[in-house]
């Protein structure tokens, strides 16, 4: 790539869910920028394609699986086409994930409970599951879950994304005691309000589908008095950026985070400091 950075990753690969945009792309480009071969994984197959081919375009090596991180046997086989494209897996950004709607807890259905459930919580399972021995073929790795703030405090109206972030970090704590030994660290990152597509859908609330003018109309101005209420309640008056998580994440992979396992890194503009 045109500014690649030398730091050795050209022997390596990184394997990146939710790949389709916002922290999952940026991450993506930044770990092509440091040289590592990608694998850009979503179920979003038009998205996903997006981000390998534009790093392609930037002459990095990248591939695109559509996998569904809830079902076992696409995650098996996306590690098995990961290994099959490149011979081995180093780093992995477990980073898929969704919100589920804002209502409160007792409103949500059985289903819409399990589905969130079943991406964020059980999907980064499904994704240690099949990676970890694959490091360990490879003699060791680097393993990053993406939690959230909402997995460090309570977040009205989001029960099944709060619970899977607290769940997420207890997952990593865990396998991080397991696993340390056999040469594979895996952290989290905890970001807070990030400018991504879920951002603007946690925002928008139920201000409408859009299907009419007058509603659109509210939404835009909707959209734009929270945001403004939102970003004077923040320390950093702004909300982050997508390629600052990704840099959180890639950094943990980095031999600067050698003697890091097990932590849960916070990438919030100093929101649970308040």
């Amino acid at each position: 790539m045109s500014e690649r950075e030398t730091s050795g990753w050209d022997t390596k690969t990184a394997l990146v869910t939710g790949a389709a945009g916002g922290i999952g792309r940026a991450a993506a480009l930044a770990f092509a920028a440091r040289g590592a071969k990608v694998v850009a994984v979503d179920v979003d197959a038009e998205g996903g394609e997006q981000t390998a081919s534009g790093i392609r375009a930037q002459g990095g090596e990248a591939v695109f699986v559509r996998a569904d991180v809830s079902k076992a046997a696409d995650v098996q086989r996306m590690v098995e086409e990961t290994t099959q494209a490149y011979g081995r897996l180093d780093f992995a950004f477990n980073n898929a994930g969704i919100e589920g709607r804002r209502v409160k807890t007792a409103e949500y259905t059985e289903e819409e409970w399990d589905r969130v459930l079943g991406v964020n919580l059980k999907g980064v399972w499904l994704c240690m599951k099949y990676e970890i021995p694959a490091m360990t073929r490879g003699g060791g790795g680097a393993i990053v879950n993406t939690a959230s703030v909402a997995g460090l405090t309570g977040l009205k109206r989001s029960a099944p994304y709060a619970v899977t972030k607290h769940g997420i970090i207890g997952l990593t704590k865990t396998a991080a005691l397991e696993y340390f030994k056999s040469g594979i660290r895996i952290n989290a990152i905890c970001p807070g309000m990030i400018e991504t597509r879920m951002l603007d859908r946690a925002v928008a609330g139920k201000a409408g589908d859009g299907s009419d003018a007058i509603t659109r109309l509210y939404q835009k101005f909707k959209k734009r008095f929270s945001y403004s209420l939102i970003k004077k309640d923040l320390p950093s008056g702004r909300f982050g950026k997508a390629e600052e998580a990704a840099a959180a994440a890639v950094w943990l992979c980095s031999d600067q985070a050698s003697f890091i396992t097990g932590h849960a890194l916070v990438v919030d503009g100093g929101y649970l400091a308040r």
